[in-house]
């Protein structure tokens, strides 16, 4: 139960906000933050206590203020609310998570998945509420290393050395050079920051920063020095750092949360135990969990890199920074390595000559099930240990340099130790690197558990032949089980899609969750019959015959978009996109605005300039413009959808994952295919929408809506939309 004095807060908060922002009461707002309290009340077994229940009363593990609970304490609550939009759904779940967290001692992370939403959330939904309430807290805004300027790396750039040059040849073909412009770039940055005008966000900087001018300048936890570093005092991460355990609240990213558990928790952010985390745009979390536990390597720049390093070593030993001990280890390494990868190598061509999928210039083969034959799992087993050893001696040497710079009474070696420390760091983490993807590729999976997805990338352009191997898990549940929802105070997941064909099951598969998390769809707020309509034309073909597909669409459109034209079109491919606009008539092709030709926040500022001008304008975008694309009112007064988007079918992942479910007995088609077609659908529609004043329609270019049967569970699954089946005149 919610102690009263909170419930009386959080009630008294929101008439407040409401009166101050001349609001009526919306239900599903007001829904969301009742029940988010609820679930909430109770974290790892300690109740909050009421007035007429004394707190050495609310739980036996002891005061409230401790957070969570002992062991034989339940497990953290985790809540699922899917809310549209129109719901308010970051100003409720703020409001009833800020009183119980503070109450709890704990700390609220609101984790996002754009920098879009963060600004949101940090320059406009909470100063709203903290001036329309009697809320009091304080916020901050966390990002990791590499959106801060290391001062280290700055004044390294600046006065170019033996270990600058060592560091930009590690890049190897990712390397940058230092020309004029980005030497004017690094001392303007210097003189902003000595004269307090620039705190070191990348974000803050007064224009955009190439990634190529912006990448030396960075490092990571494996490169950063920490309190040894000589500008520790300044360094502005760690300034941004310490003002996250002072604040109640922390704005944060899906993937700053993500690194931070995969660091262990609490090396960036607060530790998860003390955290309340509330994930906005959920859908996202489990694909990026894969992604931080994917791992990948490079065979032929890996044995480029180890030639260089061999370089770097060689420097190290001249300087006296290591034993001749080290030399011989690394030598020795190297005499492995280099043989054998090239081995490796030997072994997978006849694959891909055989079994690879071309495409272009590229090859791909994914591994049936993860599965890789007996002689290349026995050979990968080899290559981990041998990185391992190479990671563990690159480990050694930043400890020798530590302790150089600690000992040491020489200023000018103390500076040349602290130079080289981040380039071995970056050695150290791209061992590392390579030793995780040998260690999968050489583990057998359990076979009771989802398998790791494993597959190989041949690539030949005019200069190189490359071959990239990686593996990921097939599902984040395991990582995000282990990690977060076993480790964390409580955790609220929201977003205007989560559930799929009615029900929650593929965010549980996908997201590992607890089976005690709860889950609720709240309401929209919108009256989508009245609103918008769904029309499907009568085609006599289906998106599979794509010649006749895409000549439908090219021959329908001037029909269904007269003028003035304010319409989002979106497509699954690329190649029918690019088609459609070839063959449009020239004047159709001159009001589209096609996703390949502009950044995508340049081209909706076009295409507002249009509309606001009177001109036509017709975006052609493929699945990022499905969502977070808000074009209210006469922005987008249509949508229109190629087809039903599934998944591509040829993605390692789905593949191993879809192979998986079928030897569970189950029909992955069904199981994952349709649902996540239908949670595709529902986002791409939404695009219509934005407010509850806007009205519109949406055609979709795919009978089988209608035709087949898992066609017409995804219409029962879309909002209420008018239906309609039309004609197309000479389509």
């Amino acid at each position: 139960m919610l102690a009263d004095d909170i419930k009386d807060l959080i009630q008294e908060s929101y008439r407040q906000l409401l009166k101050s922002r001349e609001l009526t009461p919306r239900y599903g707002q007001r829904l969301m933050i009742a029940e988010i309290a609820k679930q909430l009340a109770v974290i790892g077994g300690a109740r909050v206590p009421t007035k007429d229940q004394p707190e050495s009363q609310a739980s036996a593990g002891g005061p409230v203020s401790q957070g969570v609970q002992a062991a034989e304490s339940p497990k953290a609550p985790v809540c699922v609310i899917e809310a549209g939009t129109g719901t308010g759904k970051t100003l409720a779940y703020l409001l009833a998570t800020i009183p119980l967290a503070q109450a709890l001692n704990l700390k609220v992370v609101i984790a996002t998945a754009t920098v879009a939403l963060q600004e949101q959330v940090i320059l406009k939904d909470i100063p709203e509420l903290l001036n329309g309430s009697e809320l009091d807290f304080s916020v901050a805004l966390a990002k990791g290393r590499g959106r801060y300027v290391c001062l280290s790396k700055l004044d390294a750039l600046l006065e170019p050395n033996d270990s600058l040059q060592a560091m930009l040849d590690l890049y190897g073909e990712e390397s940058v050079d230092l020309r004029e412009p980005d030497a004017r770039l690094y001392q303007e940055m210097l003189d902003a920051l000595a004269a307090g005008s620039w705190d070191g966000d990348r974000d803050s900087w007064t224009r955009p920063v190439a990634e190529q001018e912006w990448r030396p300048l960075t490092v990571d936890n494996a490169s950063c020095l920490g309190a040894r570093c000589s500008n520790f005092r300044q360094c502005v991460f760690f300034k941004a750092r310490e003002s996250l355990d002072q604040s109640d609240v922390i704005v944060s990213n899906h993937d700053l949360v993500l690194s931070d558990l995969a660091l262990g928790g609490g090396v960036i952010l607060p530790e998860p135990a003390r955290c309340l985390y509330i994930f906005d745009e959920a859908h996202h979390l489990p694909i990026k969990s894969n992604n931080h536990f994917a791992a990948s390597i490079r065979i032929r720049s890996t044995r480029a890199w180890l030639e260089r390093t061999g370089d770097l070593i060689a420097q190290l030993l001249a300087e006296d920074f290591i034993p001749v001990d080290s030399q011989s280890s690394f030598d020795k390494l190297q005499s492995i390595l280099q043989p054998r990868l090239e081995e490796y190598w030997q072994m997978l061509q006849p694959i891909f000559l055989n079994e690879g999928e071309i495409h272009d210039k590229r090859s791909r083969y994914t591994f049936p099930h993860g599965i890789l034959p007996p002689e290349i799992r026995d050979a990968a087993g080899n290559l981990f240990s041998a990185f391992s050893q190479l990671a563990g001696l690159f480990a050694n040497i930043a400890e020798e340099l530590k302790i150089e710079l600690e000992e040491t009474g020489d200023l000018s070696r103390k500076e040349l130790a602290e130079q080289f420390y981040p380039v071995i760091g970056g050695a150290h983490r791209r061992a590392e690197g390579s030793a995780s993807l040998w260690l999968a590729y050489s583990q057998e999976d359990d076979l009771t558990k989802p398998p790791v997805a494993r597959w190989m990338t041949y690539q030949e352009d005019d200069t190189q032949i490359e071959t990239t191997l990686s593996a990921s898990p097939v599902l984040a549940a395991d990582n995000l089980s282990e990690k977060l929802w076993e480790q964390c105070a409580g955790a609220v997941l929201t977003s205007a899609t989560l559930s799929s064909l009615g029900n929650f099951n593929l965010l549980k598969l996908k997201a590992g969750l607890p089976e005690s998390t709860y889950f609720l769809s709240i309401p929209s707020p919108f009256d989508f019959g009245r609103a918008a309509s769904l029309a499907v034309p009568n085609m006599g073909c289906e998106p599979s015959d794509t010649e006749s597909h895409t000549a439908f669409i090219v021959a329908a459109l001037p029909h269904l978009l007269p003028e003035p034209v304010a319409a989002l079109m979106l497509f699954s491919s690329r190649r029918q996109m690019a088609d459609v606009i070839e063959r449009l008539p020239e004047d159709f092709q001159n009001m589209v605005l096609c996703q390949d030709d502009y950044q995508k926040a340049q081209l909706l500022k076009y295409h507002r300039q249009r509309v606001d001008q009177g001109l036509n304008s017709l975006i052609f975008g493929l699945a990022s413009f499905a969502e977070g694309v808000d074009l209210p009112g006469r922005y987008c007064e249509h949508v229109l959808i190629a087809k039903i988007p599934f998944a591509v079918p040829d993605d390692p992942i789905e593949m191993t994952l879809s192979a998986w479910i079928e030897q569970q007995g189950q029909n992955p088609f069904m199981t994952l295919a349709v649902p996540d077609a239908a949670f595709r659908l529902v986002q791409a529609s939404g695009r219509l929408l934005r407010s509850e004043s806007d009205f519109g329609r949406i055609t979709l270019f795919d009978e089988r809506l209608f035709t087949k049967r898992y066609g017409k569970q995804i219409l029962a699954s879309l909002p209420p939309y008018r239906q309609e089946r039309i004609e197309i005149p000479d389509a």
